[in-house]
C-alpha cells in the first residue's frame, strides 16, 4: 500500500537483434521500503531484469518508471574495491565537498565496518566484503538498492547480519530488490517474493515455508509456497 518507485510493464529485452528474448513481457512493480526477492533458476533473466532496473540495459519494449537514486551492488564485490584500505575505498566514491564525517560513521556502524577500516578489501572474508561493497553502494545514498545474489557464499552468521542490515534500510524507506538462488533466505527475510521462469515473472506473492525435510544429518532442504495475491 506504499508509494510506488518502480513500475514495469511488459519489459522485453535482448542482447542482440539477432539473439532469442531474454526478458519477455515482464511486469513487476516495487514499493517504498519493501524488500523483494527474485528467485529462479539459471537463464530465467534474474540477473538481465536486475540491469534494466540499474539502467546498464535498455528494453527495446515496454514501459519502465523509477522514481528516485539507484544503487547496485554487484555480484562479485571485489569490482568496487579500488584502494589500499576500506576507509579509503569509501571515502573514494565521496565528492571531497560532500563528505561529511556523520554520514560516514553512520554507515560503518551500521555495516559492522569499525575494526576494517584499515584493512586491504582484498584480506577481508567473504561476508565482510559484502558489507564493505554494500557500505560503499550506501554512501551514495540509494532509494533503491539492488542486489545481485548478495548471499552467495556467505555463512549462516553474515546472512543474519546482512539480514539486520536490510532490516534498518528498509524500516528507512530504502526499497530493496535481490536477485538469489538462496530460497531460505529469501523465505525467512523478504517481504515479498517473485518467481522468474523464462523471462517473465509467473507469480508474485508473500514466502511461507510450508516445511523442512532433513535428507542427512547436518543439511536442509526448504520448500517455499507462495501466496499469489
Amino acid at each position: 500500500d506504499t508509494e510506488t518507485v518502480v513500475s514495469a510493464r511488459e519489459i522485453w529485452f535482448k542482447y542482440d537483434k539477432d539473439l532469442p528474448d531474454v526478458v519477455k513481457g515482464l511486469s513487476l512493480e516495487l514499493h517504498k521500503g519493501e524488500f523483494l526477492a527474485l528467485l529462479g533458476g539459471n537463464g530465467t533473466g534474474k540477473t538481465t531484469t536486475l540491469k534494466l532496473l540499474a539502467s546498464l540495459k535498455k528494453p527495446y519494449r515496454g514501459e519502465l518508471n523509477i522514481t528516485g537514486s539507484v544503487g547496485m551492488l554487484p555480484q562479485n564485490p571485489q569490482t568496487l574495491f579500488v584502494k589500499a584500505t576500506v576507509r579509503e575505498d569509501l571515502l573514494e566514491i565521496i565528492p571531497k565537498s560532500e563528505r561529511k564525517p556523520e554520514r560516514l560513521a553512520q554507515v560503518v556502524s551500521l555495516c559492522k565496518l569499525a575494526e576494517l577500516l584499515d584493512r586491504h578489501p582484498y584480506d577481508l572474508s567473504g561476508g565482510e566484503q559484502q558489507r564493505a561493497a554494500l557500505a560503499k553502494i550506501l554512501l551514495l545514498n540509494p532509494d533503491i538498492l539492488l542486489l545481485d545474489e548478495p548471499t552467495k557464499g556467505l555463512d549462516p552468521f553474515f546472512k543474519i547480519t546482512l539480514a539486520g542490515i536490510f532490516k534498518k534500510l528498509t524500516e528507512a524507506g530504502v526499497t530493496i530488490f535481490m536477485v538469489s538462488h538462496d530460497v531460505e533466505f529469501c523465505a525467512e527475510y523478504a517481504d515479498r517474493c517473485a518467481m522468474a521462469f523464462d523471462g517473465d515473472i509467473v507469480s508474485v506473492g508473500n514466502p511461507t515455508i510450508m516445511s523442512v525435510v532433513m535428507p542427512t544429518p547436518g543439511s536442509f532442504a526448504f520448500i517455499m509456497s507462495i501466496r499469489a495475491r
